[in-house]
């Protein structure tokens, strides 16, 4: 990459930007972990992608200004709970200041001891591989140690600014799409 590159200032706005980020649909997820004292510590992110099949490799993003970015940097371990439609209270819950996020919600240890949410649609239980400080927000990438998932669970979907509890995936799952 040619070091002397020096990017234009971009010609739209920081709203915009966040609009048009908004078009594209992802799912939400409540990732997990246990702070220094052994806390629960969770939060609401719809920034989970895969990585890699080999390793098992997957990422998520925390904003640098968020209350438990300590907490995810120091862990070794995490867990990323995928949300059914049933639980986009949980989303909100853990999307909010201010409150205890934990109570009353069904849990479970996972591997190393980390939270796991009950009746989720998966989870991925992660080592803390590498993290990459990039703009605003800190990469995390988690290479999976185990992973399940709930059959037949529709997930919670996320987009333009609002969460879609109806929609036709759990429909769509036995169609073959291809050639």
């Amino acid at each position: 990459m040619n070091s002397t590159h020096h990017p234009s200032p971009p010609a739209f706005s920081p709203r915009e930007f966040r609009d048009a980020l908004g078009m594209f649909a992802t799912g939400v997820t409540i990732v997990t972990t246990r702070g220094a004292g052994g806390e629960l510590v969770g939060m609401t992110v719809n920034s989970f992608n895969s990585v890699s099949l080999d390793p098992p490799l997957v990422l998520w993003s925390l904003a640098h200004k968020a209350s438990s970015l300590q907490a995810f940097a120091s862990a070794t371990h995490y867990a990323i709970n995928v949300l059914t439609v049933e639980q986009r209270a949980l989303a909100e819950r853990f999307a909010t200041r201010g409150i205890d996020r934990w109570a009353g919600v069904a849990h479970r240890p996972g591997l190393h001891d980390m939270p796991v949410i009950e009746g989720v649609a998966a989870v991925f239980e992660c080592t803390n591989r590498s993290q990459y400080a990039e703009g605003d927000h800190t990469i995390f990438v988690g290479r999976v140690e185990r992973c399940t998932h709930l059959r037949g669970a529709s997930p919670l979907l996320y987009h333009g600014g609002m969460f879609y509890t109806e929609h036709a995936l759990g429909q769509l799952a036995d169609t073959v799409i291809g050639p």
